[in-house]
């Protein structure tokens, strides 16, 4: 048994409506590694998941888990695997403790073990103090911790993770990181995370990989992702929607369509030497008395990598 992820030519249709969520998609995840997968929407994201935890069957392809073929070897699978999905079902009427204890007797813990390890799970997640209190009163930060403890109880190999911060505040998002960070580093536990949150994958990812419209559109070390879309990007506001378009379409002319991306009433212009062409952007904004409300220049983020290559995407559809 390991601890990687093996995926080949990943598909899946659902017949109503005859919807292709996933397209032929392939990936590997090392053992001990902590990988993050993104997209928006609708891309692919959560049907990936659920095939890698055997919750649905893929259309075509094969995909291979702790070693193990999710669909010939579901049973297998799943002893090795903790599983964190946006939705959970759990009884509200229950108390946190009751829930570990419960979980733990059906992963084969006697009752005096169940107890141990529920002990132990609340105290890793904080929840200690709220473990007897009915989990139908926990906000929902602490329901986020207690879904994780879960998650953790067979000690699984490899843990999934479906936007597991979604909706936290601050605080207890860093908590979840901070206990994301320790499994991986502490207990070599490969994560599989997929996240709306882009500075989370940045922050947490050994590598990335980046799902739109059902396809894998780029991967690499949030390094490597940031070297690809250039050194620098320049972002502008402007005093009028007129402007803002007059400037789209002069930029457009000047540095290419795939440099250039308009968003919520903000131009971005992706370039290699950002002092010497921030010069230049204005100077061929001035030329055309175009008035620049703002304008800024930064390094890129890992916001602005799946701006563009989804922008991207779009345009060559």
């Amino acid at each position: 048994m390991n601890g990687k992820i093996e995926v080949e030519h990943l598909s899946k249709t659902f017949k109503k409506g005859d919807v292709r969520a996933v397209k032929d998609v392939s990936f590997q995840v090392e053992e001990g590694e902590f990988f993050a997968f993104l997209g928006p929407n609708g891309a692919g994201k959560s049907t990936t998941v659920q095939i890698l935890t055997t919750l649905i069957n893929a259309t075509g392809g094969k995909a291979l888990v702790a070693g193990h073929d999710v669909i010939k070897e579901p049973e297998e699978v799943r002893r090795y695997i903790g599983v964190a999905l946006q939705e959970t079902g759990v009884d509200p009427d229950l108390t946190g403790r009751e829930l570990l204890e419960l979980q733990a007797s059906i992963f084969g813990f006697d009752k005096s073990g169940a107890k141990e390890r529920a002990e132990q799970l609340l105290g890793i997640v904080q929840l200690t103090k709220d473990g007897n209190r009915r989990v139908g009163n926990y906000s929902g930060g602490m329901r986020r911790r207690l879904d994780l403890a879960l998650t953790l109880v067979n000690e699984p190999k490899i843990l999934f993770l479906d936007e597991p911060t979604t909706g936290l505040d601050p605080s207890n998002r860093m908590a979840i990181w901070k206990e994301l960070r320790r499994l991986n580093e502490e207990n070599g536990t490969t994560i599989f995370l997929t996240t709306q949150y882009l500075e989370e994958a940045d922050s947490l990812a050994h590598r990335i990989s980046i799902i739109n419209a059902g396809e894998i559109v780029a991967t690499g070390t949030p390094k490597e992702l940031k070297a690809q879309i250039g050194n620098d990007l320049i972002t502008m506001t402007f005093k009028s929607n007129e402007d803002l378009t007059r400037a789209e379409h002069k930029l457009v002319e000047k540095m290419g369509e795939n440099e250039v991306i308009q968003q919520n009433g903000r131009l971005t212009v992706y370039v290699e030497d950002g002092a010497k062409q921030l010069l230049e952007v204005v100077r061929v904004l001035d030329e055309e008395n175009i008035q620049v409300e703002s304008v800024n220049l930064t390094s890129p983020t890992l916001d602005d990598i799946f701006l563009k290559i989804t922008s991207e995407q779009k345009e060559e559809e």
